[in-house]
């Protein structure tokens, strides 16, 4: 298949040496999906192409490509920074944990659609400084049906039920209604209220999410169950994930 000029529009988010004064920028758009771009010259002192390739950089970028492999980034039109991304170290990760995520759930150039408005939503936020965590916790919860298992969050799995006191059980794959508490071993023991941020930020349109202010303590036991379904259903092991819990740790 023969390479063509393209413009794309995506968020660079991974950058490593390539040949001596070449840079690999991965790239995330919506329809194109990850592309991994030689960017040459990039390490050169007053190159441009190098100062548009940082991470948490998004714009319109002009790049020849095949569909497949390596692209080249050939120019730029209109690029800006998320700077405080780039500034703030605690930021910096959960965008980069955030970026990872997405960057694991999806082959190269396959179409992102709506986790590319995800990730979009989720960088402005983080910049702009809302609490950096919630919207981690947004992401992660949003990116399970990405990964082909997305619990059931609207009703009880086992009768149906929509309303009242719930429960979470990874083993069903989902809520579980409190008439089900004593024949279900495998729930997590989880408070309502956590039950209910989890169905709310798991199934809210990003649109429609207004203001999701959490306590330290709920926030915490909300962490602590996603992580919980991340680890019990994915084998992901990630560096990012690893780096930000010792973050949290020394905090």
């Amino acid at each position: 298949m023969a390479g063509e000029l393209k413009e794309v529009q995506g968020i660079i988010f991974k950058r490593q040496k390539y040949k001596e004064a070449d840079l690999l920028a991965k790239i995330m758009t919506k329809e194109d999906g990850i592309i991994t771009l030689v960017v040459r010259g990039a390490l050169r002192p007053k190159s441009k192409l190098g100062a548009a390739a940082m991470n948490f950089s998004y714009g319109t970028y002009v790049i020849y490509t095949s569909g497949h492999g390596l692209s080249n980034l050939r120019t730029y039109k209109e690029v800006k920074q998320f700077d405080s991304l780039y500034n703030d170290l605690t930021k910096n990760a959960y965008a980069s944990f955030i970026l990872d995520l997405i960057d694991h759930a999806f082959i190269e150039y396959q179409p992102l659609g709506k986790y590319y408005d995800l990730a979009l939503f989720a960088l402005n936020k983080i910049n702009q400084g809302v609490d950096s965590e919630v919207i981690t916790q947004i992401v992660q919860m949003q990116m399970l049906a990405a990964f082909g298992v997305e619990p059931n969050l609207r009703s009880c799995v086992l009768c149906g039920k929509t309303q009242g006191i719930f429960d979470y059980s990874i083993k069903l794959g989902g809520i579980v209604c409190s008439d089900h508490f004593r024949v279900v071993n495998s729930r997590l023991h989880l408070t309502p209220k956590a039950v209910a941020v989890l169905r709310t930020i798991g199934l809210i349109p990003l649109n429609r999410l207004g203001k999701i202010k959490l306590d330290p303590a709920l926030k915490k036991e909300t962490r602590q169950a996603i992580d919980r379904i991340y680890r019990e259903t994915l084998d992901l092991n990630l560096k990012t994930k690893k780096f930000l819990d010792e973050l949290k740790f020394f905090k």
